[in-house]
């Protein structure tokens, strides 16, 4: 379906997190979070850039992407005519990096071109395996372990499949510990974002007792040789998340033995494109993928869910319920989880949720319209 992209508004909106979140690299109490509307036809596709604030997860923050945006991606698609959403990618890829902010356009494209084909964006991006997907939660370090294992306690309760803790030097054998202690069945994972070495492999030797579903992104976010060796001595299954960006990037993982599952993040890789590169990439390997999150607002939380219907997304992810970040979303309805722990996937055109604009402007603190 041919596009030709007459428009592109850049909205920064802030948005307070109704409980803090907090990572090895710090915490968090409000995204600053761009939204990208394209517009073709009098029709909008949206999308949304998941870098942070700061350049802490990878190299980029929402300044850097406002402006990759502004001054090099949007001139190399608007205007044109494009034969599918597919062919953004190729437009920005000589840009170096800055994948979370051409992310951020290619997936609204793919969203315009849904909704223009008047079909679900799940179905545009070749998904649909999954009508239901399975939900797990991502919890942040917390100020007290007793903190931590309350939260975890009202995450169980609504349902959510499989509890993802944040874990650091000093915050990490023994919390583990009493989190298993007090619920020996629950699927349990741990994410480092990259707080530990390859010096810290006898301490992370320890967390095989607790049998965790894996062990995500220990060592460094650029680093997948170190990973081998980890995982060499590891029984617990590493998960790679930070230095996945592309689909030659899982091919060498893979090949290496760094990673047994790979988290697959729409912003980290690019988008849709890629996104599916990495994932057939792992299917063929019987390697297993999950969607991983960003603290998501609405939008992004949607594409998620397009993308979590691709057949090797077979373990619970990120994507989880609009009430746990936001007392209002930028989306209705909001992002809702079953008792059941799942997220049922909607069927309406383009990412299946209808843009709450009222809200959007009152938290809207900068917009630029491109054309």
């Amino acid at each position: 379906m041919e596009i030709r992209v007459e428009r592109v508004i850049l909205r920064l909106v802030r948005m307070p997190l109704v409980h803090f979140f907090e990572t090895s690299f710090g915490r968090t109490t409000e995204r600053k979070i761009i939204l990208v509307e394209a517009v073709a036809g009098g029709v909008s596709g949206w999308g949304e850039v998941t870098a942070g604030e700061n350049p802490f997860y990878n190299e980029e923050w929402t300044e850097s992407a406002w402006m990759i945006l502004r001054d090099y991606a949007i001139p190399r698609i608007q205007g044109r005519t494009l034969q599918s959403a597919a062919d953004a990618a190729p437009l920005t890829g000589h840009i170096r990096g800055h994948r979370m902010a051409c992310a951020g356009l290619e997936v609204a494209l793919w969203d315009l071109e849904a909704r223009l084909a008047g079909e679900p964006l799940w179905k545009r991006i070749g998904g649909g395996a999954h009508k239901e997907i399975s939900c797990g939660v991502s919890i942040g370090i917390q100020n007290s372990v007793e903190q931590l294992l309350g939260k975890i306690e009202t995450e169980l309760a609504a349902g959510y499949q499989r509890i993802k803790m944040k874990i650091k030097p000093g915050w990490d054998v023994d919390v583990v510990r009493a989190v298993r202690e007090r619920w020996p069945g629950i699927k349990l994972m741990a994410d480092a974002n990259s707080a530990y070495t390859l010096a810290d492999a006898e301490r992370l030797k320890r967390l095989d007792e607790f049998y965790l579903m894996m062990i995500e992104q220990p060592l460094a976010h650029d680093d997948i040789i170190d990973h081998a060796e980890l995982q060499r001595r590891l029984d617990t299954p590493i998960c790679l998340d930070e230095c996945i960006r592309t689909a030659h990037h899982a091919e060498q993982a893979i090949r290496l033995g760094a990673c047994r599952i790979i988290n697959i993040k729409l912003g980290r890789v690019g988008g849709f494109a890629e996104a599916r590169r990495v994932h057939d990439v792992a299917q063929a390997a019987g390697v297993p993928v999950w969607c991983g999150g960003m603290l998501e607002a609405g939008v992004g939380r949607a594409h998620n869910i397009a993308l979590s219907t691709l057949p090797n997304f077979v373990l619970p992810g990120d994507v989880s319920a609009s009430k746990r970040y936001w007392s209002r979303d930028v989306i209705v309805p909001p992002v809702e989880v079953t008792q059941q722990g799942t997220i049922q996937v909607r069927e309406g055109a383009g990412f299946g949720y209808e843009l709450d604009l009222d809200f959007i402007r009152s938290i809207t603190v900068r917009e630029e319209a491109a054309g």
